[in-house]
């Protein structure tokens, strides 16, 4: 199972590493989009930082992965970025969807193996100044 989870982070950092540095560095050109993913990729150009943030949190989150290190919390940071990734592939762009997939049961794989790393996160409790 070690393995297992050595490969499955391995690969998970290598292809958010991947994406990241080809979108700061125009290693791949840039696909001809059409239609409701054209619309929406324009969007997200035209906030003038959403894409930047997102790739930022990719390079942060596929180095954790790669290193092993904070990787409990690497997974929380890009759980939400590798919904949409899945979300967006699903509805507007399905050629896509194997990388989507392949992200979001790798991350879900992850969550699993490290649950016992979560559990205060479901702890339903107050907090006040003073407990501190």
């Amino acid at each position: 199972m070690k393995i297992a989870v050595i490969i499955v982070r391995s690969l998970i950092g290598l292809l958010l590493l991947f994406a990241s540095v080809s979108y700061f560095l125009n290693l791949v050109p840039q696909p001809e989009l059409t239609g409701n993913m054209k619309i929406f990729n324009e969007g997200m150009a035209a906030s003038g930082y959403l894409m930047t943030l997102v790739k930022i949190t990719e390079l942060i989150c596929g180095i954790g992965f790669i290193t092993g290190r904070f990787v409990t919390l690497a997974n929380v940071v890009i759980f939400p970025i590798v919904i949409n990734i899945l979300l967006v592939h699903g509805f507007m762009a399905p050629e896509g969807l194997g990388a989507g997939i392949f992200l979001f049961l790798g991350v879900l794989f992850l969550a699993y193996y490290h649950r016992d790393n979560y559990r205060s996160l479901f702890v339903a409790k107050s907090f006040s100044p003073r407990q501190a």
